[in-house]
């Protein structure tokens, strides 16, 4: 269990540092917000960050 859990850590960050690379700073203020937005059941929060992530994908 605890290997498994270090092994979604890293692919995590690793998931957040290619954002932040690809699409700077917005990018992952969209990424936090989807996530937290799923997480917390808010379906604004998650439309937001996700319509965020979409316009920086067709820019």
């Amino acid at each position: 269990m605890p290997a498994f859990a270090l092994f979604v850590a890293v692919v995590v960050v690793c998931f957040e540092q290619l954002v932040e690379s690809r699409f700077g700073a917005v990018g992952v203020v969209g990424m936090l917000m989807l996530s937290i937005g799923v997480k917390a059941r808010n379906v604004t929060c998650s439309c937001v960050g996700a319509v965020m992530l979409a316009l920086l994908l067709t820019r």
